[in-house]
Protein backbone atom coordinates (compact mmCIF):
# COMPACT_ATOMS: atom_id res chain seq x y z
CA UNK A 1 0.00 0.00 0.00
CA UNK A 2 1.62 3.51 -0.78
CA UNK A 3 1.92 6.38 1.08
CA UNK A 4 1.04 9.73 0.73
CA UNK A 5 1.15 13.08 2.82
CA UNK A 6 -2.17 14.04 1.52
CA UNK A 7 -4.60 12.04 -1.34
CA UNK A 8 -6.97 14.46 -3.09
CA UNK A 9 -10.15 13.02 -5.11
CA UNK A 10 -10.87 14.91 -7.88
CA UNK A 11 -8.72 16.73 -10.58
CA UNK A 12 -11.40 19.76 -10.87
CA UNK A 13 -10.37 23.14 -9.72
CA UNK A 14 -11.04 22.53 -6.17
CA UNK A 15 -8.72 19.66 -6.68
CA UNK A 16 -5.85 20.80 -8.52
CA UNK A 17 -5.84 24.30 -6.19
CA UNK A 18 -5.77 21.75 -2.95
CA UNK A 19 -3.36 19.80 -4.24
CA UNK A 20 -1.11 22.93 -5.00
CA UNK A 21 -1.35 24.51 -1.93
CA UNK A 22 -0.63 21.42 -0.27
CA UNK A 23 2.41 20.63 -2.26
CA UNK A 24 3.72 24.26 -2.02
CA UNK A 25 4.18 23.45 1.72
CA UNK A 26 6.33 20.15 1.26
CA UNK A 27 3.76 17.89 1.20
CA UNK A 28 3.80 14.84 -1.20
CA UNK A 29 0.37 14.68 -3.06
CA UNK A 30 -1.22 12.48 -5.20
CA UNK A 31 -4.55 13.63 -7.22
CA UNK A 32 -6.67 10.70 -8.73
CA UNK A 33 -9.62 11.39 -11.32
CA UNK A 34 -11.58 9.12 -12.74
CA UNK A 35 -11.37 11.33 -16.55
CA UNK A 36 -8.64 11.32 -19.17
CA UNK A 37 -8.40 14.43 -19.32
CA UNK A 38 -7.65 16.78 -15.39
CA UNK A 39 -9.32 20.11 -14.56
CA UNK A 40 -12.81 18.40 -14.30
CA UNK A 41 -15.13 21.11 -15.43
CA UNK A 42 -12.60 23.93 -16.31
CA UNK A 43 -11.78 22.44 -19.76
CA UNK A 44 -15.60 22.56 -21.25
CA UNK A 45 -16.11 26.25 -19.82
CA UNK A 46 -15.22 28.28 -22.51
CA UNK A 47 -16.87 31.51 -21.19
CA UNK A 48 -14.86 34.00 -19.42
CA UNK A 49 -15.07 33.70 -15.91
CA UNK A 50 -16.41 36.84 -13.20
CA UNK A 51 -14.65 38.20 -10.14
CA UNK A 52 -11.32 39.76 -10.00
CA UNK A 53 -7.88 39.62 -11.10
CA UNK A 54 -7.16 37.44 -8.14
CA UNK A 55 -10.15 35.35 -8.99
CA UNK A 56 -8.87 34.53 -12.31
CA UNK A 57 -11.78 37.02 -14.40
CA UNK A 58 -12.08 37.72 -18.12
CA UNK A 59 -10.27 34.45 -18.54
CA UNK A 60 -12.14 31.65 -19.71
CA UNK A 61 -11.99 28.67 -17.89
CA UNK A 62 -9.96 26.68 -20.25
CA UNK A 63 -7.15 28.78 -19.65
CA UNK A 64 -7.51 28.54 -15.90
CA UNK A 65 -7.37 24.61 -16.24
CA UNK A 66 -4.46 24.94 -17.78
CA UNK A 67 -2.96 27.57 -15.49
CA UNK A 68 -4.20 25.23 -12.61
CA UNK A 69 -2.70 21.76 -13.97
CA UNK A 70 0.69 23.95 -14.96
CA UNK A 71 0.72 25.03 -11.79
CA UNK A 72 0.38 21.62 -9.90
CA UNK A 73 2.89 19.19 -12.23
CA UNK A 74 5.48 22.25 -11.40
CA UNK A 75 4.89 21.90 -7.52
CA UNK A 76 5.31 18.07 -8.10
CA UNK A 77 2.04 16.76 -7.59
CA UNK A 78 1.15 13.45 -8.70
CA UNK A 79 -2.00 13.03 -10.94
CA UNK A 80 -3.53 10.03 -12.13
CA UNK A 81 -6.18 9.87 -14.35
CA UNK A 82 -8.42 7.03 -15.78
CA UNK A 83 -8.09 6.52 -11.84
CA UNK A 84 -11.76 6.15 -10.23
CA UNK A 85 -12.03 6.49 -6.48
CA UNK A 86 -14.05 3.49 -5.80
CA UNK A 87 -13.82 3.20 -1.57
CA UNK A 88 -12.97 5.86 1.06
CA UNK A 89 -12.41 3.81 4.65
CA UNK A 90 -10.97 3.60 8.02
CA UNK A 91 -8.05 5.29 8.42
CA UNK A 92 -8.00 7.50 5.06
CA UNK A 93 -7.38 4.19 3.36
CA UNK A 94 -8.79 4.37 -0.52
CA UNK A 95 -9.07 2.36 -3.17
CA UNK A 96 -8.52 2.86 -6.69
CA UNK A 97 -9.68 0.89 -10.11
CA UNK A 98 -6.85 1.13 -11.97
CA UNK A 99 -6.60 -0.70 -15.42
CA UNK A 100 -7.95 -4.09 -14.19
CA UNK A 101 -6.56 -4.17 -10.75
CA UNK A 102 -7.74 -1.91 -7.60
CA UNK A 103 -5.14 -0.19 -5.82
CA UNK A 104 -4.87 0.77 -2.41
CA UNK A 105 -3.56 3.87 -1.44
CA UNK A 106 -2.98 5.40 1.99
CA UNK A 107 -3.57 9.25 2.90
CA UNK A 108 -1.82 10.94 6.43
CA UNK A 109 -5.11 13.16 5.01
CA UNK A 110 -7.33 13.30 2.35
CA UNK A 111 -9.67 15.82 0.39
CA UNK A 112 -12.36 14.71 -1.29
CA UNK A 113 -13.36 16.74 -4.69
CA UNK A 114 -15.66 15.26 -6.61
CA UNK A 115 -17.86 18.05 -7.92
CA UNK A 116 -21.52 17.85 -8.40
CA UNK A 117 -24.03 15.84 -10.67
CA UNK A 118 -26.87 17.27 -12.77
CA UNK A 119 -29.99 16.95 -11.62
CA UNK A 120 -32.75 15.04 -12.97
CA UNK A 121 -36.15 16.00 -14.41
CA UNK A 122 -38.96 13.46 -15.55
CA UNK A 123 -41.52 14.32 -17.75
CA UNK A 124 -43.56 12.02 -20.42
CA UNK A 125 -40.62 10.92 -22.92
CA UNK A 126 -37.37 11.83 -21.01
CA UNK A 127 -36.08 8.58 -21.75
CA UNK A 128 -36.26 9.29 -25.86
CA UNK A 129 -32.94 9.97 -27.56
CA UNK A 130 -32.34 13.96 -27.46
CA UNK A 131 -32.78 14.58 -23.69
CA UNK A 132 -30.09 15.30 -22.54
CA UNK A 133 -28.38 17.20 -19.19
CA UNK A 134 -26.96 21.21 -19.88
CA UNK A 135 -23.79 19.52 -19.00
CA UNK A 136 -23.48 16.61 -21.78
CA UNK A 137 -24.61 18.80 -24.17
CA UNK A 138 -21.46 21.03 -23.39
CA UNK A 139 -19.10 18.26 -23.09
CA UNK A 140 -20.35 17.16 -26.65
CA UNK A 141 -19.72 20.62 -28.11
CA UNK A 142 -16.70 21.70 -26.30
CA UNK A 143 -14.97 18.25 -25.47
CA UNK A 144 -15.60 16.12 -28.38
CA UNK A 145 -16.35 18.71 -30.65
CA UNK A 146 -20.16 16.99 -31.91
CA UNK A 147 -23.44 18.88 -32.15
CA UNK A 148 -25.64 18.01 -29.41
CA UNK A 149 -28.70 18.95 -31.78
CA UNK A 150 -29.96 21.18 -34.58
CA UNK A 151 -32.58 23.17 -32.92
CA UNK A 152 -32.73 22.99 -29.37
CA UNK A 153 -35.08 23.81 -25.85
CA UNK A 154 -33.41 24.57 -22.64
CA UNK A 155 -35.30 24.05 -19.50
CA UNK A 156 -33.38 25.83 -16.54
CA UNK A 157 -32.68 29.34 -16.17
CA UNK A 158 -29.91 29.42 -13.74
CA UNK A 159 -26.21 30.05 -14.80
CA UNK A 160 -25.83 26.73 -16.50
CA UNK A 161 -28.86 26.73 -18.65
CA UNK A 162 -27.70 30.44 -19.71
CA UNK A 163 -23.94 29.66 -20.58
CA UNK A 164 -24.50 26.43 -22.33
CA UNK A 165 -27.68 28.07 -23.88
CA UNK A 166 -25.49 30.90 -25.36
CA UNK A 167 -22.63 28.27 -25.99
CA UNK A 168 -24.84 26.51 -28.43
CA UNK A 169 -25.35 29.53 -30.21
CA UNK A 170 -22.11 30.09 -30.95
CA UNK A 171 -21.76 26.53 -31.97
CA UNK A 172 -24.18 26.83 -34.36
CA UNK A 173 -27.16 25.36 -32.72
CA UNK A 174 -30.73 27.15 -32.87
CA UNK A 175 -31.98 27.53 -29.68
CA UNK A 176 -35.80 27.81 -29.46
CA UNK A 177 -36.78 29.15 -25.97
CA UNK A 178 -35.16 29.57 -22.79
CA UNK A 179 -38.21 27.68 -20.25
CA UNK A 180 -38.36 27.92 -16.07
CA UNK A 181 -41.53 26.85 -13.87
CA UNK A 182 -39.51 29.69 -11.61
CA UNK A 183 -41.41 33.50 -11.80
CA UNK A 184 -37.86 34.77 -12.63
CA UNK A 185 -34.52 34.52 -14.31
CA UNK A 186 -32.20 32.01 -11.41
CA UNK A 187 -28.81 33.27 -13.07
CA UNK A 188 -27.09 36.19 -13.61
CA UNK A 189 -29.25 39.25 -15.39
CA UNK A 190 -26.00 39.02 -17.65
CA UNK A 191 -26.22 36.01 -19.29
CA UNK A 192 -29.43 35.83 -19.65
CA UNK A 193 -29.56 39.58 -21.54
CA UNK A 194 -26.51 38.05 -24.37
CA UNK A 195 -29.33 35.63 -24.79
CA UNK A 196 -32.30 37.32 -25.30
CA UNK A 197 -30.75 40.38 -27.57
CA UNK A 198 -30.26 37.49 -30.18
CA UNK A 199 -33.97 37.25 -30.22
CA UNK A 200 -34.10 33.90 -28.30
CA UNK A 201 -37.83 33.88 -25.97
CA UNK A 202 -37.83 33.49 -21.98
CA UNK A 203 -40.82 31.31 -20.98
CA UNK A 204 -40.74 31.76 -17.28
CA UNK A 205 -43.55 30.44 -15.01
CA UNK A 206 -43.77 27.39 -17.59
CA UNK A 207 -42.51 24.17 -17.51
CA UNK A 208 -42.23 21.13 -19.74
CA UNK A 209 -45.23 19.07 -20.57
CA UNK A 210 -43.86 16.38 -22.88
CA UNK A 211 -40.94 15.22 -25.22
CA UNK A 212 -42.82 14.34 -28.85
CA UNK A 213 -41.01 11.44 -30.75
CA UNK A 214 -41.12 7.78 -31.46
CA UNK A 215 -37.42 6.85 -31.50
CA UNK A 216 -36.33 10.59 -30.80
CA UNK A 217 -37.13 13.61 -30.25
CA UNK A 218 -39.13 15.74 -32.69
CA UNK A 219 -40.89 18.41 -30.47
CA UNK A 220 -41.41 19.56 -26.94
CA UNK A 221 -44.96 21.39 -25.32
CA UNK A 222 -44.25 23.38 -22.24
CA UNK A 223 -47.18 25.05 -20.74
CA UNK A 224 -48.02 27.12 -17.64
CA UNK A 225 -47.79 27.05 -14.38
CA UNK A 226 -49.53 28.98 -11.35
CA UNK A 227 -48.03 29.72 -8.14
CA UNK A 228 -48.40 26.43 -6.86
CA UNK A 229 -46.43 24.53 -9.63
CA UNK A 230 -49.77 22.88 -11.39
CA UNK A 231 -50.05 23.23 -14.62
CA UNK A 232 -52.66 25.58 -16.45
CA UNK A 233 -55.14 23.96 -18.97
CA UNK A 234 -55.13 25.52 -22.58
CA UNK A 235 -51.73 27.46 -22.26
CA UNK A 236 -50.06 25.00 -23.75
CA UNK A 237 -47.15 25.66 -26.44
CA UNK A 238 -45.25 23.46 -28.91
CA UNK A 239 -42.04 23.81 -30.44
CA UNK A 240 -40.26 21.71 -33.69
CA UNK A 241 -36.99 20.57 -31.77
CA UNK A 242 -34.78 17.48 -31.76
CA UNK A 243 -32.92 17.95 -28.55
CA UNK A 244 -34.18 19.25 -24.96
CA UNK A 245 -31.11 20.08 -22.59
CA UNK A 246 -32.27 19.91 -18.55
CA UNK A 247 -30.19 22.58 -16.59
CA UNK A 248 -31.96 21.92 -13.43
CA UNK A 249 -29.93 22.30 -11.23
CA UNK A 250 -26.71 20.27 -9.21
CA UNK A 251 -26.38 17.85 -6.25
CA UNK A 252 -22.96 17.33 -4.63
CA UNK A 253 -21.50 14.10 -5.35
CA UNK A 254 -20.92 12.88 -1.80
CA UNK A 255 -20.60 9.11 -1.94
CA UNK A 256 -17.49 9.09 -0.93
CA UNK A 257 -17.93 11.42 1.98
CA UNK A 258 -20.93 8.78 3.03
CA UNK A 259 -18.89 5.82 2.83
CA UNK A 260 -15.81 7.25 5.12
CA UNK A 261 -18.97 8.24 7.30
CA UNK A 262 -19.18 11.99 7.51
CA UNK A 263 -21.73 13.31 8.80
CA UNK A 264 -24.28 15.36 6.65
CA UNK A 265 -27.08 17.34 6.24
CA UNK A 266 -29.71 18.69 4.10
CA UNK A 267 -29.24 20.89 1.00
CA UNK A 268 -31.51 21.37 -1.79
CA UNK A 269 -32.27 18.19 -3.13
CA UNK A 270 -29.45 16.37 -1.77
CA UNK A 271 -27.15 16.75 1.21
CA UNK A 272 -23.65 17.94 2.07
CA UNK A 273 -21.00 17.28 4.59
CA UNK A 274 -20.85 19.03 7.67
CA UNK A 275 -17.51 20.99 7.18
CA UNK A 276 -15.88 23.09 9.52
CA UNK A 277 -14.25 26.60 8.85
CA UNK A 278 -11.06 24.39 7.30
CA UNK A 279 -13.31 22.29 4.96
CA UNK A 280 -12.55 19.35 7.49
CA UNK A 281 -15.79 16.76 7.82
CA UNK A 282 -16.61 15.09 10.99
CA UNK A 283 -13.93 12.68 10.50
CA UNK A 284 -10.35 13.27 11.08
CA UNK A 285 -8.24 14.12 8.59
CA UNK A 286 -10.60 14.24 5.59
CA UNK A 287 -12.01 16.95 3.91
CA UNK A 288 -14.08 18.50 1.64
CA UNK A 289 -13.80 21.40 -1.20
CA UNK A 290 -15.37 22.51 -4.27
CA UNK A 291 -19.13 21.47 -4.99
CA UNK A 292 -19.12 18.13 -2.97
CA UNK A 293 -19.60 20.72 -0.04
CA UNK A 294 -22.18 23.09 -1.63
CA UNK A 295 -22.46 24.37 -4.69
CA UNK A 296 -21.34 27.59 -5.90
CA UNK A 297 -18.91 29.06 -8.68
CA UNK A 298 -15.86 27.27 -10.08
CA UNK A 299 -13.81 30.46 -8.52
CA UNK A 300 -15.25 29.85 -4.90
CA UNK A 301 -14.23 26.30 -5.82
CA UNK A 302 -10.68 26.72 -6.36
CA UNK A 303 -10.03 29.48 -3.30
CA UNK A 304 -12.31 26.48 -0.98
CA UNK A 305 -9.63 24.16 -2.51
CA UNK A 306 -6.73 26.36 -1.35
CA UNK A 307 -8.20 26.82 2.19
CA UNK A 308 -8.73 22.54 2.80
CA UNK A 309 -4.53 22.19 1.36
CA UNK A 310 -3.65 24.97 3.92
CA UNK A 311 -5.36 23.43 6.88
CA UNK A 312 -4.73 19.99 5.84
CA UNK A 313 -0.73 21.05 5.74
CA UNK A 314 -0.96 22.46 9.09
CA UNK A 315 -3.11 19.66 10.64
CA UNK A 316 -0.26 17.48 9.78
CA UNK A 317 2.83 20.16 10.93
CA UNK A 318 4.14 20.95 7.59
CA UNK A 319 2.91 24.67 8.31
CA UNK A 320 3.64 27.18 11.08
CA UNK A 321 0.48 28.54 13.32
CA UNK A 322 1.51 32.58 12.48
CA UNK A 323 1.76 31.52 8.59
CA UNK A 324 -1.38 29.58 8.84
CA UNK A 325 -2.78 32.17 10.28
CA UNK A 326 -2.18 34.81 7.65
CA UNK A 327 -2.41 32.83 4.98
CA UNK A 328 -5.95 31.38 6.14
CA UNK A 329 -6.61 35.06 6.59
CA UNK A 330 -5.94 35.82 2.88
CA UNK A 331 -8.28 33.28 1.42
CA UNK A 332 -11.09 33.89 3.93
CA UNK A 333 -11.37 37.47 2.57
CA UNK A 334 -10.83 36.52 -0.99
CA UNK A 335 -13.52 34.05 -0.56
CA UNK A 336 -15.42 36.62 1.26
CA UNK A 337 -15.46 39.02 -1.67
CA UNK A 338 -16.99 36.20 -3.72
CA UNK A 339 -19.59 35.19 -1.51
CA UNK A 340 -20.98 38.89 -1.48
CA UNK A 341 -23.91 40.23 -3.31
CA UNK A 342 -27.17 39.35 -4.80
CA UNK A 343 -26.04 35.41 -6.10
CA UNK A 344 -24.43 35.24 -2.81
CA UNK A 345 -25.42 31.44 -0.87
CA UNK A 346 -26.81 33.44 1.94
CA UNK A 347 -29.38 35.33 -0.48
CA UNK A 348 -30.37 31.92 -2.71
CA UNK A 349 -33.98 31.90 -2.63
CA UNK A 350 -34.41 35.29 -0.73
CA UNK A 351 -36.34 38.26 -3.24
CA UNK A 352 -34.21 41.09 -3.71
CA UNK A 353 -35.60 44.44 -4.99
CA UNK A 354 -33.19 47.13 -5.00
CA UNK A 355 -29.39 46.73 -5.70
CA UNK A 356 -26.81 47.45 -2.39
CA UNK A 357 -26.65 51.36 -4.52
CA UNK A 358 -30.37 51.56 -3.01
CA UNK A 359 -31.49 51.05 -7.16
CA UNK A 360 -34.50 49.19 -8.15
CA UNK A 361 -33.88 46.20 -9.51
CA UNK A 362 -34.86 45.44 -13.15
CA UNK A 363 -38.34 43.28 -13.00
CA UNK A 364 -38.52 43.05 -16.86
CA UNK A 365 -35.06 41.57 -16.73
CA UNK A 366 -36.14 38.69 -14.07
CA UNK A 367 -39.09 38.40 -16.10
CA UNK A 368 -38.29 37.94 -19.68
CA UNK A 369 -34.57 38.15 -19.63
CA UNK A 370 -33.65 41.53 -20.97
CA UNK A 371 -33.77 45.37 -19.94
CA UNK A 372 -36.45 47.68 -20.39
CA UNK A 373 -35.17 50.33 -22.32
CA UNK A 374 -36.63 52.85 -20.16
CA UNK A 375 -34.88 51.59 -17.08
CA UNK A 376 -31.34 51.29 -18.50
CA UNK A 377 -30.78 55.27 -17.62
CA UNK A 378 -31.19 54.38 -13.94
CA UNK A 379 -27.90 52.61 -13.43
CA UNK A 380 -24.85 54.39 -13.00
CA UNK A 381 -22.81 52.84 -16.41
CA UNK A 382 -25.46 54.56 -18.99
CA UNK A 383 -25.21 57.68 -19.58
CA UNK A 384 -25.45 59.69 -22.63
CA UNK A 385 -22.51 62.07 -23.42
CA UNK A 386 -21.22 63.84 -26.56
CA UNK A 387 -18.68 61.85 -28.74
CA UNK A 388 -17.59 58.38 -28.07
CA UNK A 389 -18.23 56.46 -25.12
CA UNK A 390 -19.05 53.07 -23.06
CA UNK A 391 -22.47 52.01 -22.14
CA UNK A 392 -22.26 49.39 -19.00
CA UNK A 393 -25.45 47.64 -18.67
CA UNK A 394 -24.19 46.03 -15.54
CA UNK A 395 -27.55 46.01 -13.07
CA UNK A 396 -26.75 43.41 -10.26
CA UNK A 397 -24.53 43.02 -7.65
CA UNK A 398 -22.08 39.90 -9.08
CA UNK A 399 -18.45 40.61 -7.65
CA UNK A 400 -17.05 41.34 -10.48
CA UNK A 401 -14.37 43.91 -11.85
CA UNK A 402 -11.93 43.34 -14.95
CA UNK A 403 -14.04 46.48 -16.66
CA UNK A 404 -12.10 48.70 -14.53
CA UNK A 405 -8.64 46.91 -14.54
CA UNK A 406 -9.03 47.14 -18.38
CA UNK A 407 -9.85 50.87 -18.99
CA UNK A 408 -6.78 52.64 -19.86
CA UNK A 409 -8.54 55.73 -19.22
CA UNK A 410 -10.18 55.76 -16.05
CA UNK A 411 -13.51 55.62 -17.84
CA UNK A 412 -14.89 52.97 -15.42
CA UNK A 413 -14.40 52.62 -11.70
CA UNK A 414 -16.32 49.82 -9.10
CA UNK A 415 -16.15 51.97 -6.23
CA UNK A 416 -16.06 50.49 -2.79
CA UNK A 417 -16.50 46.51 -2.81
CA UNK A 418 -16.23 44.60 -5.45
CA UNK A 419 -19.95 43.43 -6.31
CA UNK A 420 -20.82 47.55 -6.27
CA UNK A 421 -22.17 48.56 -9.41
CA UNK A 422 -19.62 49.81 -12.35
CA UNK A 423 -19.93 53.43 -12.75
CA UNK A 424 -19.08 55.51 -16.05
CA UNK A 425 -17.00 58.78 -15.45
CA UNK A 426 -18.31 61.15 -18.17
CA UNK A 427 -15.38 63.36 -17.30
CA UNK A 428 -12.75 61.01 -18.99
CA UNK A 429 -12.05 60.28 -21.90
CA UNK A 430 -12.62 56.99 -23.87
CA UNK A 431 -10.15 55.98 -26.06
CA UNK A 432 -12.34 53.39 -28.32
CA UNK A 433 -9.72 51.19 -27.37
CA UNK A 434 -12.62 48.40 -26.48
CA UNK A 435 -10.71 46.58 -23.75
CA UNK A 436 -13.63 46.96 -21.38
CA UNK A 437 -16.00 45.24 -23.99
CA UNK A 438 -13.60 42.50 -24.28
CA UNK A 439 -12.76 42.24 -21.15
CA UNK A 440 -16.67 42.02 -19.50
CA UNK A 441 -18.09 38.73 -19.04
CA UNK A 442 -20.72 39.32 -19.19
CA UNK A 443 -20.52 40.94 -22.48
CA UNK A 444 -22.60 43.73 -21.27
CA UNK A 445 -20.60 46.95 -22.42
CA UNK A 446 -20.66 48.35 -25.52
CA UNK A 447 -19.27 51.90 -26.78
CA UNK A 448 -21.62 54.43 -28.50
CA UNK A 449 -21.03 57.26 -30.46
CA UNK A 450 -24.46 58.76 -30.52
CA UNK A 451 -24.08 61.15 -33.38
CA UNK A 452 -21.89 60.59 -36.30
CA UNK A 453 -23.03 63.90 -37.87
CA UNK A 454 -24.91 62.36 -40.45
CA UNK A 455 -28.17 61.56 -38.55
CA UNK A 456 -26.09 58.22 -37.79
CA UNK A 457 -24.57 56.57 -34.96
CA UNK A 458 -22.53 53.74 -34.40
CA UNK A 459 -22.91 51.14 -32.21
CA UNK A 460 -19.73 48.97 -31.03
CA UNK A 461 -20.80 45.84 -29.73
CA UNK A 462 -19.20 42.04 -28.21
CA UNK A 463 -19.29 39.35 -30.74
CA UNK A 464 -18.50 35.92 -30.13
CA UNK A 465 -20.56 33.83 -32.95
CA UNK A 466 -19.49 32.30 -36.52
CA UNK A 467 -18.64 33.49 -39.42
CA UNK A 468 -17.63 36.55 -38.51
CA UNK A 469 -19.40 39.19 -40.79
CA UNK A 470 -16.98 41.54 -43.37
CA UNK A 471 -16.90 44.79 -43.86
CA UNK A 472 -19.81 46.31 -45.18
CA UNK A 473 -22.38 43.73 -44.18
CA UNK A 474 -25.78 44.89 -43.66
CA UNK A 475 -27.93 42.94 -41.42
CA UNK A 476 -30.45 43.93 -38.71
CA UNK A 477 -29.79 45.75 -35.32
CA UNK A 478 -32.02 44.05 -33.10
CA UNK A 479 -33.13 45.79 -29.77
CA UNK A 480 -32.49 44.05 -25.99
CA UNK A 481 -35.61 42.16 -26.41
CA UNK A 482 -34.15 40.67 -29.68
CA UNK A 483 -36.77 42.77 -31.71
CA UNK A 484 -35.37 44.05 -35.28
CA UNK A 485 -35.08 47.76 -34.70
CA UNK A 486 -33.46 48.86 -38.25
CA UNK A 487 -30.91 48.33 -41.14
CA UNK A 488 -27.98 48.20 -39.77
CA UNK A 489 -23.99 48.43 -41.54
CA UNK A 490 -20.65 46.92 -40.21
CA UNK A 491 -18.33 49.82 -40.59
CA UNK A 492 -15.48 47.38 -38.59
CA UNK A 493 -14.53 44.07 -36.96
CA UNK A 494 -11.74 43.88 -34.92
CA UNK A 495 -10.24 40.73 -32.99
CA UNK A 496 -6.75 40.73 -31.84
CA UNK A 497 -4.86 38.60 -28.95
CA UNK A 498 -5.61 41.20 -26.12
CA UNK A 499 -9.33 40.31 -26.89
CA UNK A 500 -8.93 36.40 -26.23
CA UNK A 501 -11.32 35.51 -29.02
CA UNK A 502 -14.24 38.23 -28.17
CA UNK A 503 -14.64 40.36 -32.03
CA UNK A 504 -15.47 44.31 -31.31
CA UNK A 505 -18.28 44.57 -33.99
CA UNK A 506 -19.04 48.37 -35.09
CA UNK A 507 -22.19 48.66 -37.43
CA UNK A 508 -24.26 51.93 -37.63
CA UNK A 509 -27.79 52.81 -37.31
CA UNK A 510 -29.72 55.75 -37.19
CA UNK A 511 -28.66 57.91 -34.19
CA UNK A 512 -32.25 57.65 -32.47
CA UNK A 513 -31.56 54.01 -32.07
CA UNK A 514 -28.07 54.58 -30.38
CA UNK A 515 -28.73 53.71 -27.14
CA UNK A 516 -31.08 50.69 -27.58
CA UNK A 517 -29.26 48.74 -30.65
CA UNK A 518 -27.67 45.82 -29.00
CA UNK A 519 -27.22 42.81 -31.65
CA UNK A 520 -26.57 42.71 -35.38
CA UNK A 521 -28.50 39.18 -37.11
CA UNK A 522 -26.98 38.66 -40.24
CA UNK A 523 -30.32 39.17 -42.52
CA UNK A 524 -31.83 42.27 -44.10
CA UNK A 525 -34.42 43.60 -42.72
CA UNK A 526 -37.75 43.16 -44.85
Amino acid sequence: MKRYDLIVVGAGPAGLSAASEAASLGLGVAVFDENAKPGGQLFKQIHKFFGSKEHKAKMRGTAIGAELLDEAQRLGVEVFLNSPVVGLYDNREVLVRQGDAVQHYKGDGVIVATGANENILAFEGWTLPGVMGAGAAQTMMNINRVMPGKNILMLGSGNVGLVVGFQLLQAGSKLAAVVDAAPYIGGYGVHAAKIARTGVPFFLSHTIVKAEGIDRVTGAVIAQVDEKWNVIPGTEKSFEVDTICVAVGLSSSVELLKMAGCEMKKDGLGVIPIIDDDGETSVWGVFAAGDVSGIEEASAAMIEGRLSGLAAAGKLGFVGPEALKNRKEELLSALEGLRDGMFAPKNRGKSQDSTSEGLPVSKCLLANGFLDDSETFSYPGVKSVPGLHPVIECTQNIPCNPCQDACPKGCIKVEGKIIALPVFDEKSKCSGCGLCVASCSGQAIFLVNEDLGDGKAAVTIPYELLPLPAKGAVGTALGRSGAPLCPAVVTEVKLIGAFDHTALMTFTVPSKFAMTARFWKNEVPA
